[in-house]
């Protein structure tokens, strides 16, 4: 996922109901990045580099380090203080229901797997708490969507 053109295709269109959690989770302030990497060439680095640039509060997430790009860091979901809103996954897809079930825990209002994570699992992990659910799609290519279609 290296690839710019890979890891953030282009807006494809969207199933019933897809819109309402997209737009749902495009409003969030809070956004705990699991999977959220200092290199700059990877996704899980400039996405939420976007994201922060449009004002968003990023909380990284990954025990591997202790800060990313000048934010601390958590190992896991359970030890990210305060409430989530959603939870971006820069993981591979069996890492998914696992994280799915944190996010259930921390009650995080929504779970977004990034651009070329699928997980049917997390899926209904996600649904069955309520929670908005997003797989298979780059958010900063639908906020820029998005910030473009609202004015």
């Amino acid at each position: 996922m290296s690839d710019a053109g890979e890891a953030c295709p282009l807006p494809t269109p969207k199933k019933r109901g897809e819109q309402e959690a997209i737009s749902a989770m495009l409003q969030a302030k809070r956004i705990a990045v699991v999977g959220m990497t200092p290199q700059p060439t990877r996704a899980g680095h400039y996405v939420p580099a976007f994201l922060r640039s449009r004002g968003r509060e990023i909380v990284p997430v990954t025990p591997t380090y202790t800060e990313v790009d000048g934010l601390k860091s958590y190992p896991t979901l359970r030890d990210v203080p305060g409430h989530i809103d959603v939870v971006l996954v820069f993981r591979r897809p069996e890492f998914c229901p696992q994280i799915a079930e944190e996010a259930a825990e921390v009650h995080a209002s929504g779970l977004w797997l990034q651009s070329g994570i699928f997980n049917q699992e997390a899926k209904r992990i996600a649904e069955q708490a309520g929670m908005n659910f997003v797989q298979g799609r780059c958010m900063m290519v639908e906020m820029a969507t998005y910030a473009r279609s609202s004015h």
